[in-house]
């Protein structure tokens, strides 16, 4: 066997040094003159094919479905899965590694790590690479709480004395007690001790119940560590209490993961809370943004990222508005975000998208100046204006509820052709502060509107189709450009952009209320749309397509080319992500079909 063989490229990374060298003393290499059919339809291969030179188009019939280059493998799945159902031919004169079916086989068995590669499922692939590849804070953030050093937990009775929970406190080293009065159980630190003895001037006897807190925010001891970040970020806490059979069992403080989390995105929400102007929030702005290019940096997954920013940002929203919003907008407004941001799926900031509702009408002035307070704010920040205009400043997104339900119904009913796209957008609104009721009377309305409106439905759901041919939107532009001149794919239009609105269109006529895409996904599968199969394979291949949308996004950042935010050049692509790219392309394809079946788009 040539022993210029890569071992280092997956899947072969996966295997033992035994393991390598069994596979190099069977490997032959084969030679394909240009339109040399490698493996027909149909047939199975008795070999796993790596070019070493040339490429290799997979077609099915007259159409290209990917083309493959040098360390490119195929074809994995016939070789497990049964008959090819694709041609493979030689697109030009081609060298590969000959891989005895046998031999990959017996490796399969042995090496759970290796099958992997040959799983169909995109999903079954992502947490194989994971379980390798993962490390760092990433690695951290997967631990569970239990396996952390926490505080274990103390308890006192409602009715302790202040000055004896002090003591106790002191003598185990603890800096927080569990309180039980009754039939509730509360929480008391050394903090809440210290401002009832100096502020408030609290008596040494006075019982510890009287200043302890009973709003308690738990989790659990078998979550991972991520969702105690979130936690904390969410509910601005520095410390939460640790549930275990529905008991309380410790204590875990931020100083207990302070290590193990790039840039500790839990201390930021303090800073926002520190705010006294909109300038402070602006160095507020910045740290976030820091945060996702740290956590990425250390390997945290993508919807990690992703969930800690919303939630950061949320609350940078919801500051300025107390800040710039007079008293008639903050006493009857809902301050809402939309996209990326409502869907809790944004990383990188992108454009803004946000609205506001108002219970009943306000002085002109007062909305005249907020629109340009808050629109102009999140700019110096750093939120670039929406190129269609979906913000505050935009009367269209800012206005009376009952003023925005007749607009809602004029979207439904109107032939316009921008009816469609802001029905979409307002259905991933989230209410970030103000009166989450005007959000959800606003939403039912919109469902019930679209409820039965099968020819609307339709066209709502055309825009699946958008940028179906445009920057390698479907696999055949996709993967017949590698090596072929434009290598160059826009992830958002050719990937996620088809799941998240496909979805979004799924769930109107659902009436499905969930607001991120992966929620979604679930709840259509339950409902039966598609099995649970597919709904995970969808979820993966959406998670994929935000990882290296990421990469894209932080390299356009780091370069000032903020127009390529989207675009993956496929040469620079491993060969990992080549063939992980590959199958969620695949799983884009199966789900446009799904939306065109259903909604009858091929007669339009």
């Amino acid at each position: 066997m040539p022993q210029a063989f890569d071992a280092q490229n997956p899947p072969f990374d996966r295997l033992s040094h035994d393991e390598i060298g069994t596979l190099r003393a069977a490997i032959d290499i084969g030679y394909f003159a240009p339109g040399a059919t490698v493996i027909p339809s149909g047939q199975r291969s008795e070999h796993l094919h790596v070019v070493i030179k040339g490429r290799v188009e997979e077609r099915d019939g007259d159409t290209v479905e990917s083309s493959l280059g040098p360390k490119d493998t195929f074809d994995a799945r016939s070789l497990v899965h049964g008959p090819a159902g694709t041609t493979f031919v030689a697109a030009e004169e081609t060298l590969c590694y000959l891989l005895p079916k046998a031999v990959v086989q017996d490796l399969i068995s042995r090496n759970p790590g290796f099958a992997a590669f040959f799983y169909s499922e995109i999903s079954r692939k992502l947490r194989s690479y994971d379980r390798r590849d993962r490390t760092g804070v990433d690695s951290a953030l997967r631990a569970h709480v239990r396996e952390v050093r926490y505080h274990a937990a103390i308890f006192v009775d409602g009715s302790t004395r202040l000055h004896d929970a002090g003591q106790l406190m002191q003598e185990r080293n603890n800096n927080t007690l569990f309180v039980r009065d009754g039939a509730r159980t509360g929480i008391v630190t050394g903090a809440n001790l210290a401002k009832a003895f100096v502020v408030d001037r609290k008596s040494l006897d006075a019982p510890v119940r009287e200043v302890c807190h009973f709003d308690v925010v738990s989790i659990d001891a078998d979550d991972f560590i991520f969702a105690a970040v979130i936690a904390m970020t969410r509910h601005n806490k520095r410390r939460l209490a640790i549930r275990s059979g529905g008991d309380y069992i410790g204590v875990l403080e931020d100083i207990d993961i302070l290590g193990l989390v790039a840039g500790n995105p839990q201390l930021i929400p303090g800073q926002i809370d520190q705010a006294k102007v909109p300038a402070d929030l602006k160095a507020c702005a910045l740290d976030i943004q820091s945060q996702v290019e740290r956590l990425n940096r250390q390997g945290a997954r993508v919807e990690v990222i992703a969930e800690i920013t919303s939630d950061l940002n949320r609350r940078l929203f919801a500051k300025l508005f107390e800040m710039v919003a007079p008293p008639s907008i903050r006493e009857n407004g809902c301050l809402l975000v939309m996209g990326s941001e409502g869907r809790g799926e944004q990383t990188v900031r992108t454009d803004q998208d946000n609205g506001i509702l108002l219970a009943k009408p306000v002085p002109e002035a007062d909305l005249a100046a907020f629109r340009t307070a808050f629109s102009g704010a999140l700019e110096s920040f750093g939120f670039p204006p929406c190129p269609g205009d979906v913000m505050v400043k935009n009367p269209r997104w800012s206005q009376p509820i009952d003023d925005f339900l007749f607009q809602l119904e004029g979207w439904v009913r109107s032939p316009a052709e921008d009816g469609p796209m802001n029905l979409g957008i307002f259905f991933d609104a989230v209410s970030v502060t103000g009166h989450h009721d005007l959000l959800d009377r606003a939403k039912s309305t919109m469902v019930d509107l679209m409820r039965g409106e099968t020819a609307y439905l339709a066209r709502f759901a055309r825009a699946i189709d958008l940028f179906a041919g445009a920057s390698a939107g479907m696999l055949t532009s996709f993967m017949a450009s590698v090596g072929v001149g434009s290598d160059e794919i826009d992830v958002k239009k050719s990937g996620t952009f088809p799941i998240v609105h496909g979805v979004r269109t799924l769930a109107i006529d659902q009436g499905i209320r969930e607001v991120s895409t992966a929620d979604r996904i679930a709840a259509l599968a339950e409902a039966g749309l598609f099995g649970a199969d597919f709904g995970r394979e969808l979820t993966s291949a959406l998670s994929y397509f935000m990882e290296i949308r990421l990469r894209s996004q932080l390299a356009a950042m780091a370069t000032g080319k903020r127009e390529r935010e989207s675009i993956v050049k496929l040469g620079e692509l491993t060969t990992r992500d080549r063939d992980l790219l590959r199958d969620a392309l695949r799983v884009v394809k199966r789900f446009r079909e799904i939306v065109r079946n259903r909604y009858h788009l091929s007669v339009f």
